[in-house]
């Protein structure tokens, strides 16, 4: 007991004595000091006193894939700033290359007795059957945001994917583009079937019947984006929709790497509308996903599962789906007339 009371002091930057009135719920603490020793016990992994244990409701997990991709940074953000207003505190968990999965966070969030957990480009199936098994048991409040793949039963908030390929199909043909490539992330990725799905209906409609020799399939990086776009280029596309801005970044050097300019030969559309694609060179037309709209309904609906109130349609797999907005910029142009024609042939 000695110990504890000594390296929460130090930690905390108080007197044992103070560290004792906390633990004892005695007055004469303020609530600022009184957090910082709570916080104190957490970091050394030592039980809250009983009369402050369901204090720890108010840590909510934020679990996301990397912080890498600019987009995921830009909604970790918008959640935690909406989060501490309500006096909630996040706790940021991102999966890494050493070993450290959803499977890991999940386990540790549960042993803190976490209030709710909010899901970013992933989802707690992710983690295994176990790590679901337990989150359905407990009935914690979960929200996932863009899930990588199919969830029921849980609240979700989406960006219309579907819309999202139509739009960015919208705007090249009618640059005259008529073979488009669409480079998207690994197959069975649900933001990617989806914008898959808008890809096919777009053509379909039009009666076209090659569409499907104009997708690739690839790990969400610049690399991957180099190595699809190379393949769709020299296959005779004249403009790439892909299913993320790093993508797209890798498609532009792609078409560079094969003595090509951007828009003057290939046009090229990216998604998320990440921080710096307005100075990127060129500039990079991209479909915009309205980060702070969907972080603030995935933070309504964390709250209203915390305080048992129902969801809008009255189920917890309500899907909320926001609608994506193309941003026009520098790397879409009219479809090369030599390009063109020596693919109709």
């Amino acid at each position: 007991m000695a110990t504890r009371l000594s390296a929460v002091a130090k930690f905390a930057g108080v007197s044992e004595a103070t560290v004792s009135r906390v633990l004892n719920g005695k007055p004469g603490v303020s609530q600022a000091t009184r957090d910082t020793v709570l916080t104190a016990l957490d970091v050394f992994g030592f039980a809250r006193p009983e009369p402050v244990r369901a204090e720890r409701a108010r840590l909510i997990g934020l679990v996301l894939p990397d912080l890498q991709n600019p987009i995921f940074p830009a909604f970790a953000e918008v959640l935690g700033v909406s989060l501490i207003q309500r006096g909630l505190v996040p706790v940021l968990c991102t999966r890494t290359a050493d070993g450290v999965s959803e499977a890991h966070y999940i386990q540790m969030l549960l042993a803190q007795q976490v209030g709710g957990i909010v899901f970013v480009g992933s989802s707690y199936a992710d983690a295994g059957p176990e790590q679901c098994r337990q989150l359905v048991e407990r009935k914690l409040p979960v929200v996932l945001i863009n899930a990588a793949d199919e969830n029921l039963g849980v609240a979700q908030v989406c960006v219309d994917d579907a819309a999202a390929a139509e739009q960015a199909l919208v705007h090249l043909t009618g640059l005259g583009h008529e073979r488009i490539g669409l480079i998207l992330g690994p197959s069975g990725h649900v933001p990617s079937v989806r914008k898959l799905a808008g890809f096919g209906r777009f053509w379909q409609a039009r009666g076209e019947r090659r569409w499907r020799s104009w997708v690739d399939h690839t790990v969400f990086s610049v690399e991957g984006g180099r190595l699809a776009a190379t393949r769709l280029v020299t296959a005779g596309v004249t403009a790439l929709v892909c299913g993320s801005d790093a993508l797209a970044l890798g498609a532009v050097r792609a078409v560079r790497r094969l003595g090509l300019e951007v828009p003057r030969d290939v046009s090229v559309v990216g998604f998320d509308d990440s921080t710096y694609m307005a100075v990127t060179d060129p500039p990079l037309t991209t479909v915009r996903q309205p980060v702070r709209a969907m972080a603030t309904a995935a933070i309504s609906s964390l709250t209203a599962q915390l305080d048992g109130r129902p969801l809008p349609g009255g189920a917890a797999g309500h899907e909320v789906l926001f609608e994506p907005e193309l941003i026009v910029r520098g790397t879409t142009g009219p479809a090369p007339v030599d390009r063109t024609l020596a693919s109709a042939h």
